[in-house]
């Protein structure tokens, strides 16, 4: 069995628990408010502003042996670079205030989440910065476009607020590929197992996030 089979088996509870997350029923519900959405973009600009200093922070860790690995991780920087702003953007267009965000803090799981990617990477095993690229990779290409589509037929958003969520939808599956492929070159077992380790522990932290999205903070006043 491939490392990339092995990898989705081995974290598939971790993702169908997070998947079982109420907002994500939600959407397809047309039952997503407005505050809602733009909460989950505030959340999510946070840990993408962190995608490339973690990206490089992985890569100035690895050992000359991995230089396979440092030359993707370059092309993932590349592609990755800017994207936070796309997420400001969205929240301008959906009437949300995107410099406030830019300068606030993010809620604690992915506060959390942020600190364990860098404790890892920096303290464990700098391939650990592939558990965060199947969570948000994966994850994104198989429900971001439907999320997408089903959010701006309830709020009557244009593609212009939705602009992050369909940038890594099922455009994406090109992407995807390319990890599955670079995964199946990982023979090392310790860094098969802190990819893992690590997939596990940003599913979880994700989805604690998406579950603060349908507490009443979010919820339109009455």
């Amino acid at each position: 069995m491939s490392f990339y089979q092995t990898l989705q088996e081995q974290t598939f509870s971790a993702r169908e628990k997070m998947l079982s997350s109420p907002v994500i029923a939600h959407c397809s519900q047309g039952a997503v408010t407005r505050e809602m959405y733009i909460a989950f973009l505030t959340q999510a600009y946070y840990h993408v502003s962190q995608t490339v200093p973690l990206l490089m922070c992985a890569g100035s860790r690895l050992p000359a042996s991995h230089e396979w690995v440092r030359g993707a991780l370059a092309e993932y920087i590349e592609e990755e670079y800017g994207h936070q702003e796309w997420i400001l953007n969205d929240i301008t267009h959906c009437g949300g205030d995107a410099e406030r965000v830019r300068h606030g803090q993010p809620r604690q799981p992915i506060e959390l989440m942020i600190a364990s990617l860098y404790h890892r990477i920096e303290r464990v095993n700098p391939m650990s910065i592939f558990g965060m690229v199947h969570v948000l990779e994966g994850t994104s290409v198989v429900i971001a476009t439907p999320i997408a589509e089903a959010l701006e037929k309830s709020l009557g958003l244009t593609e212009h607020a939705t602009s992050y969520l369909r940038s890594h939808g099922a455009l994406d599956l090109e992407h995807l590929k390319f990890f599955a492929s670079l995964m199946d070159r990982v023979t090392n077992p310790a860094d098969q197992e802190a990819i893992i380790h690590t997939a596990r522990r940003v599913y979880s932290l994700y989805g604690e996030m998406l579950n603060q999205l349908s507490e009443p903070e979010y919820e339109p006043a009455e």
